[in-house]
């Protein structure tokens, strides 16, 4: 198991409405490991549920904590319960938090309008 000697790391997290997952990269981008709801046993619709989250943060933050990893960027992406309640846990597990970006894209014109139709009152 390869410890890094950098005490910096980057979590990502993609939470949608069926599934959460959770990425923990170093600061290059190379993954260095990834949890979902689905690999840690959940099923259907407890996919997305708060539990999913808390065991999905305790997850990601042990292996952090394992990799010698101290200090992570934390970036979220995505509308869910779990978003609030990653970010809790993976503090109180020792891990520092330095920032916290929101990568949600967002519409900046929305989709195209309708025609409009006219009214022949022949």
């Amino acid at each position: 198991m390869k410890k890094y000697d950098t005490f910096q790391g980057v979590i990502y997290i993609n939470s949608t409405f069926n599934n959460t997952i959770s990425t923990l990269t170093d600061l290059k981008g190379n993954t260095i490991s990834w949890t979902s709801s689905g690999v840690l046993g959940f099923k259907g619709p407890k996919k997305n549920t708060s539990l999913a989250s808390q065991s999905i943060s305790e997850k990601i933050s042990f292996f952090a904590v394992n990799k010698n990893i101290r200090i992570v960027d934390v970036y979220v992406k995505g509308i869910s319960i779990g978003k609030e309640i990653l970010l809790r846990i993976i503090n109180n597990c020792g891990i520092y938090i330095r920032s916290i970006t929101d990568i949600t894209p967002l519409p900046h014109n929305g989709c195209r309008k309708k025609k409009k139709e006219e009214y022949n009152e022949n």
